[in-house]
């Protein structure tokens, strides 16, 4: 797999003043951006294509490109439209498997490594309770795929792992999106990429990996950055200089 998009579209509206002005993505950690940070993750393990879907302060990530590995898609309804439309967007130049990442998580090089060695085509990463707050639950069925999720664990029968920001999806099952996306715009206009991968779920088996005590965090809220600066990038330090 040479090829990897990360979504980035988003308004970042649930964070303050201050860390509003730069895209989720450009939020710093001893002076690099989250997003470079997992750009030279994924350059690491062999991704020769990153392919970012931009929209809010798209400028900054434009920045980035260098004609060789990366480029910008820009969904210029972003301000409307949530993450999946932001993929949908990306079809006229998605043309073979890819890993797909959210712009503003912190997280371990092996999620990377445990993906792209499990055998199964589709896969979403899991992990274990985080008790961050704001988190996306997965249930699962009977051969671990996904049956459907929720940021309640009550409308769930019952809960696997969190939903972490990562996942494998191969060009058929991109496809199967973009036809649902299709018949269904006015939905596919509101949804987040996750929901849309639960939406046909029931066409498409997508396996979830769960690695139980991985060490990880987005950061959509204020309480998510402190959090992030206080407890998880220390640790994630601590891990990968270990």
């Amino acid at each position: 797999m040479n090829t990897a998009v990360i979504l980035a579209a988003g308004l970042g509206s649930r964070l303050n003043k201050e860390l509003m002005e730069k895209p989720k993505g450009f939020i710093e950690f001893d002076s690099q951006a989250i997003v470079i940070k997992s750009i030279n993750k994924l350059k690491s393990i062999g991704i020769t294509k990153i392919i970012i879907g931009v929209g809010y302060l798209s400028e900054y990530y434009e920045a980035l490109e260098d004609n060789q590995t990366i480029f910008c898609v820009k969904n210029h309804l972003f301000s409307s439209t949530g993450s999946f439309f932001t993929l949908y967007n990306l079809s006229n130049h998605l043309k073979e498997d890819f890993l797909l990442l959210e712009s503003d998580i912190l997280y371990e090089k092996r999620a990377l490594s445990v993906l792209l060695n499990q055998h199964k085509n589709d896969v979403i990463l899991a992990s274990g309770n985080t008790g961050s707050g704001d988190e996306v639950f997965i249930e699962v069925d009977d051969d671990n795929c996904l049956s459907s999720l929720s940021k309640s664990q009550n409308n769930l029968s019952n809960v696997y792992g969190e939903l972490v920001g990562i996942s494998k999806i191969t060009l058929y099952t991109y496809q199967i999106l973009c036809e649902w996306a299709e018949h269904n715009m006015k939905q596919a206009k509101k949804i987040h990429y996750e929901e849309a991968l639960a939406e046909i779920s029931d066409k498409k088996d997508i396996y979830v990996e769960k690695i139980e005590d991985l060490i990880w965090t987005e950061i959509d809220t204020e309480a998510h950055y402190k959090r992030a600066f206080e407890y998880i990038y220390p640790k994630l330090l601590k891990k990968e200089n270990d």
